[in-house]
């Protein structure tokens, strides 16, 4: 029996002589312990799991130099080499960035996006916003930062005029990008809602990869392979379309034909203008995808189309004297980008755009007949070091070719400049954590006509301030050539320049999101003349600034199939620029700006009907009855308007829409005539809308086997 015991302790004492013991700790990069993790020897079955205050400790028998794991879900794993008298360590994981829980730089941008998960605004929303025709302006028009100048139908952002901002398509840059429209009427957008899956509308602060935009970007992303064929018949109150659609095994294939007539609708409601041949136009749009392997895609799109129309304007000192009015132009865009990912590092994206517009515009006997020619190319490409870092750089050539000749009673005058830009960008990306991101990038371009080269750097960081919010800062600087007419009469003209300070607030609950926003924009280098057509009196040393604040609510939970979105835009801004005497508020700019946009799905009626209330307080004009330069007021801009989309069977639906329900006599500004009476009068005549509403019918029917397919996601 002692035998037996003197043996079992030699035993004993001996197993623990073998035995190591490993103690820790686990934390964060803050220094928080984790609880939890698991920790073990590499390719052993030794090991444990962190307590409460990430102390860990187990026992082993393996004698040689170690290396201990510790793995814990939304963390990298940590190796740690141990020594074979080290019986203790410290680790510290790194916490992993995914797209589900990183901090999103937020600041100037709204996102739009089928896959998005922190979205806005989706497409479907261009469509369905009442009053806003399908337009894809329209519809942002309804954002906060945007201004309503219902005479001209575009973009104008956070104090900039229309030009300021741009648009692109899949990365590539448009030329010419809206429609032409008669004097004082709105014009829209070329591209049709339809073709594109998601978009980002850049109110500031926007990447280093886009540039010639001294306010804001619009970025349209095509759709990829359609899964279905299918073919779409509208018969519309201003014309009809037909569109088709094509999917293959690796490829698909759309295509829309448009034509718009406004003759008939003319005829049944009337107008403020004297028409002589109403608007016409004849519209194509078409777009193959390709998909090259399994992370290659190939996209072609182009857009073509012809119009024109013909009028009479009243002379402002004597209404009774009518003079002629024509426009018409002819247009075609192509669009070629190819991204492909190269590794699991390493993306690719190249393309190339081309456009060609002839517009043509007479008065009476004097005329305007302008050819642009456009090309952009581009390649970009970005590097994934890791879910921190990341990097995307690369190189483009913007070119415009512009000729116009002016003609009137005296004689021609032909202008023309060929304008080369070529540009390089860098940009990095790096996440200290989840919670913090910031985003850094320099822009270099060089343009040919001023032999000039200008850079421009722009940085951003976002830290989440909970689960559902976050606060985002931006800066940046931009440049961008003038007007087409400053660099006819002067090629060499300077760039103009614009600096955006931008901080914002966001937060995103389930159906509900919440965001604000102030900035501060500063303006250099703008072009100042006593004529426009004098480049003797050009001097580029004009300046300004818009500073504001915008909110935005949004809410798809509160009410049963209730959509609604509520934004409102405070603006204060003046400017030294063109012939203005001193620094002053331009006439596009008004200080307060209010949308109300109401979308419902009414099930017993089968229909979705919409509601867009807009409010724009007055806006400045000149009287030169009076000594104060723009110290006219326009009376507030309201507008009321509904739609209604029936859907009479699974595969047709009916819609219609009344922009300015309530008739109201919106006026835009005034108009007055070039010399004085006898009295020494100027005369004067209020800009107003075309009709006090625009009513819009449509049947809209879809030819598919998959009878779920119908035309309502593009209503």
């Amino acid at each position: 029996m002692r035998t037996i015991i003197y043996y079992s302790f030699l035993l004993l004492s001996l197993s623990l002589v073998g035995q190591r013991i490993i103690t820790g700790k686990v934390v964060e990069k803050s220094g928080d312990p984790l609880m939890g993790v698991n920790v073990y020897l590499k390719g052993t079955y030794d090991g444990a799991t962190t307590d409460i205050e990430g102390n860990f400790s187990f026992t082993t028998y393996e004698k040689d130099s170690l290396i201990l794991i510790a793995s814990f879900i939304g963390f990298h794993e940590a190796a740690i080499p141990l020594s074979s008298d080290q019986s203790s360590t410290e680790v510290t994981l790194r916490e992993k960035i995914s797209e589900l829980n990183a901090v999103v730089i937020t600041a100037g941008a709204f996102h739009a996006s089928e896959e998005g998960k922190r979205e806005v605004l989706k497409p479907l929303d261009i469509v369905t916003t009442a009053g806003a025709t399908a337009d894809v302006p329209g519809a942002l028009n309804t954002l906060p930062g945007t201004q309503t100048v219902g005479e001209t139908g575009r973009l104008f952002v956070r104090g900039g005029d229309g030009r300021e901002t741009k648009t692109f398509i899949d990365g590539m840059l448009v030329h010419n990008e809206y429609s032409p429209s008669a004097p004082n009427t709105p014009s829209r957008s070329r591209f049709s809602p339809f073709m594109f899956k998601g978009m980002s509308f850049s109110t500031g602060g926007y990447s280093a990869e886009y540039g010639q935009a001294l306010s804001s970007a619009l970025i349209l992303q095509s759709k990829d392979l359609a899964e279905n064929n299918r073919t779409d018949i509208s018969i519309m109150s201003v014309g009809a379309d037909v569109s088709t659609t094509r999917a293959f095994e690796n490829s698909s294939f759309a295509g829309k034909l448009q034509y718009t007539n406004l003759t008939p609708y003319f005829e049944l409601a009337p107008q403020n203008l004297n028409w002589d041949k109403a608007p016409e136009e004849v519209n194509g749009n078409f777009a193959y995808r390709m998909k090259t392997s399994k992370t290659g895609m190939l996209k072609v799109y182009s857009n073509l189309s012809k119009s024109s129309m013909d009028l009479f304007e009243s002379d402002i000192a004597n209404p009774e004297v009518d003079k002629p009015v024509s426009v018409a132009n002819d247009y075609a865009h192509f669009n070629l980008s190819y991204r492909e990912l190269l590794s699991k590092k390493w993306g690719l994206k190249t393309g190339a755009s081309y456009t060609r517009s002839n517009d043509y515009a007479s008065l009476d006997s004097d005329s305007r007949d302008q050819n642009l020619i456009g090309f952009h190319g581009k390649v970009v490409a970005d590097y994934q070091h890791s879910d921190r870092i990341a990097f995307l750089g690369g190189a483009e050539l913007i070119e415009r070719e512009v000729d116009q000749v002016l003609s009137d009673e005296s004689g021609s005058f032909n202008q023309d400049f060929n304008e080369r830009i070529s540009a390089s960008f860098l940009e990095a990306e790096w996440f200290a954590s989840s919670s913090f991101g910031f985003k850094g990038g320099i822009r270099a371009e060089h343009n040919n006509l001023t032999e000039t080269q200008t850079f421009a750097p722009r940085l951003s960081a976002a830290y989440k301030t909970g689960a559902l919010s976050q606060v985002s800062i931006a800066y940046g600087e931009f440049y961008q050539a003038p007007q087409d007419q400053i660099i006819l009469s002067q090629p060499a003209a300077a760039p103009e320049k614009a600096k955006h300070f931008i901080a914002n607030y966001q937060w995103l609950g389930e159906g509900q999101s919440f965001r604000i926003e102030a900035y501060n924009k500063q303006y250099d280098q703008l072009v100042r003349y006593n004529q426009i057509f004098d480049p003797f009196t050009y001097r580029f040393n004009g300046d300004g600034h818009a500073r504001g604040v915008d909110l935005f609510w949004r809410d798809t939970k509160t009410f049963k199939n209730t959509d609604y979105w509520v934004s409102y835009s405070y603006l204060d801004t003046e400017r030294t620029f063109r012939d203005f005497p001193g620094s002053f508020t331009p006439s596009f700019a008004s200080s307060h700006n209010f949308s109300v946009v109401v979308k419902k799905f009414i099930d017993e009626i089968k229909s979705q009907v919409g509601l867009t209330y807009s409010f724009a307080s007055p806006r400045t004009y000149h009287d030169p009855n009076t000594e104060q330069y723009l110290s006219g007021r326009t009376p507030s801009y309201h507008d009321l308007s509904f739609n209604i989309s029936y859907l009479y069977s699974s595969q047709v639906i009916v819609h219609a829409m009344v922009n300015n329900v309530l008739g109201i006599n919106n006026i835009y500004g005034y108009e007055f005539a070039d010399a004085p009476d006898v009295n020494g009068v100027y005369a004067s005549r209020a800009i107003t809308p075309a009709a006090r509403r625009f009513i819009f019918l449509g049947v809209f029917i879809t030819l598919s086997k998959n009878k779920g397919i119908n035309q309502l996601p593009n209503l």
